[in-house]
């Protein structure tokens, strides 16, 4: 004898109805880096040590080192940006995005295990093209220059990885160079969340730097390749008119949309 469908609909809505919530995240991110962000008055939500499972709408960072970060997906996929030899997460990444400036930025040799390993540069010299979707992750890339040891240029030797992850657009600079063209904002799009080197040297100068920042728009920024607190401190006295300054106590932070900082600000989270 067959039972009544309306018996089992509500084991069916508990049983699907995460898988739906992420659904709707995935297809609400698909275009919105494009367009403007949101504007939310709540403040950024701090993690702790210990790891819990998130949401649909939240993504988790934590600040490996250097200009490595781990991004962890509600859905489980976990990314390690400027992937090298010295300063890595301790679990395996689904996805290495590496630059090619210098070796901290990038491994000759990455774990063979990683699924998707994505390079910022071509040998061939021409633009790298990155634009895959893995689980709740759609990773997509925009080239820059970087200088030569000799002053030079070398084209597209740098790429600006992009992740739309839980309604997030998150970009990483990179091993950034230069100000960005009209073109290259266009096709990056609205940041909600920017990874920035911060040294002001080996990358682009504190002048240009803010002035990235200032054409990205994004409420969140954090720093990365700052090498000493001198270093991090000089940036953070340059940019302190323009953003809230917040210092984190661990190195992960949790973030959505729905805490997003009403008011632009730099999160810094410990590490170098």
């Amino acid at each position: 004898m067959l039972l009544p469908l309306k018996l089992f609909l509500p084991a069916l809505l508990t049983i699907f109805a995460p898988i739906l919530l992420a659904a709707e995240a995935i297809a609400a991110a698909a275009d919105q880096c494009l367009a403007l962000a949101q504007n939310s008055k709540s403040l950024v939500q701090r993690a702790s040590w210990k790891v819990a499972q998130l949401k649909p709408s939240e993504v988790r960072l934590t600040y490996i080192g250097h200009s490595t970060f781990l991004i962890e997906s509600p859905g489980g996929v976990k990314i390690a940006t400027d992937y090298n030899d010295y300063v890595r997460p301790s679990v395996k990444p689904d996805i290495a995005t590496m630059n090619r400036a210098h070796d901290t930025h990038y491994s000759h040799f990455p774990d063979p295990a990683i699924p998707h390993i994505l390079r910022g540069w071509s040998d061939s010299g021409e633009p790298a093209v990155h634009d895959l979707t893995v689980g709740d992750v759609r990773i997509r890339n925009v080239p820059t220059n970087i200088r030569t040891w000799d002053g030079g240029t070398r084209p597209y030797g740098n790429s600006i990885f992009v992740f739309e992850i839980a309604g997030l657009c998150i970009a990483h600079l990179g091993h950034l160079h230069h100000t960005l063209t009209t073109q290259q904002l266009v096709q990056i799009g609205q940041m909600d969340v920017v990874l920035v080197p911060v040294d002001g040297s080996y990358t682009l100068d504190l002048d240009g730097m803010l002035e990235v920042l200032q054409a990205l728009k994004a409420p969140l920024v954090i720093p990365m390749h700052y090498f000493s607190q001198y270093t991090l401190n000089r940036f953070l006295t340059r940019i302190e008119d323009s953003f809230d300054i917040v210092r984190n106590e661990v190195p992960t932070v949790v973030v959505s949309r729905a805490t997003l900082p009403a008011k632009p600000q730099v999160l810094v989270l410990p590490g170098g």
